[in-house]
């Protein structure tokens, strides 16, 4: 992994923490549902940030070495695995 996509995933990572013990006090407080929800909302869309910059990663470092090295089937079998996952 990259240096800098590591030290990105970790500092996303990091306020994601914070945003789901955020959370977790809302529910313990027993906040309103719409704005827990409208949390819960905000900490899926900082993970599937933090997914794209994975991805990213990964396209551009392993699939690259793949290709160049004729793995060009496992290539896209990892391709096509992330893809569905992230359908889901």
């Amino acid at each position: 992994m990259k240096k800098e996509t590591k030290s990105s995933a970790i500092r996303r990572l990091k306020l994601i923490e914070g945003q789901v013990r955020g959370l977790q006090k809302m529910v313990e407080e027993d906040t309103y549902c719409i704005d827990v929800i409208t949390q819960a909302s905000a900490v899926k869309a900082a993970l599937s940030g933090v997914e794209d910059l994975l991805l990213e990663n990964h396209l551009c470092t392993h699939v690259i070495e793949q290709v160049k090295n004729n793995e060009e089937d496992k290539a896209i079998e990892e391709i096509l695995k992330v893809y569905k996952l992230k359908r889901k």
